[in-house]
């Protein structure tokens, strides 16, 4: 009986024994997995960040392209105004003499003529100074004209105002008014209000 009682607990302890090797190399296995798995995650993450680096890379490079761009496009843009410029500057030495058109002033050309004549090849300034002093009905309104061609000659053909003077000017006749006078025994007579074209052409001495 004591054998059998011995070899059972001998039994028991090698059982034991064995259970407990068993566990522990359980645990090693998991923990072994464990550190296999976590190895894993930080490599997947490692890669993950290796390959979004080039894509901000690809993004910070399609900004700068774009700059550069817009800069190409604004660089276009400015390099047209200024041959249009150019352009603009050929125009205006082709433009024709200044001059400036009074039509249909209430005024006979008869009466423009007599103050006009004083003025023709006159220099700019010194006819706006005989009109000043012309007691004419017509002076006013030739002084007035002269001095709208004066502007149109400094500012269009870009002339120096101390070398034009009056090439042309001249007064044609425009269309006349008819009106009616009472007279005598029921009778009319005619009014005939008249009217002139008064035109000044300019130019500048050699």
């Amino acid at each position: 009986m004591e054998e059998t009682k011995k070899t059972t607990a001998k039994t028991t302890k090698t059982t034991k024994s064995t259970t407990a090797k068993s566990t522990t190399a359980k645990k090693t296995t998991s923990a072994s997995k464990a550190t296999a798995e976590k190895k894993t995650t930080a490599a997947k993450t490692t890669k993950s960040t290796t390959a979004k680096k080039p894509a901000a890379k690809t993004t910070a490079a399609k900004t700068s392209a774009a700059k550069v761009e817009k800069e190409e496009v604004k660089a276009e843009v400015k390099q047209p105004v200024a041959k249009k410029e150019s352009k603009k500057a050929v125009i205006r030495k082709d433009l024709k003499d200044p001059s400036a058109t009074l039509k249909n002033a209430r005024i006979s050309a008869r009466k423009v003529k007599i103050v006009i004549d004083n003025i023709r090849g006159k220099n700019v300034d010194e006819a706006i100074a005989i009109l000043k002093f012309t007691p004419k009905a017509a002076s006013p309104l030739v002084e007035k004209l002269l001095k709208s061609a004066i502007a149109n000659a400094e500012n269009n053909n870009m002339m120096n105002r101390k070398d034009l003077y009056i090439a042309e000017i001249y007064a044609n006749q425009g269309t006349t008014m008819k009106r009616i006078r009472a007279a005598t025994q029921g009778r009319a007579n005619r009014i005939r209000k008249r009217t002139s074209h008064i035109t000044i052409v300019l130019k500048e001495r050699a």
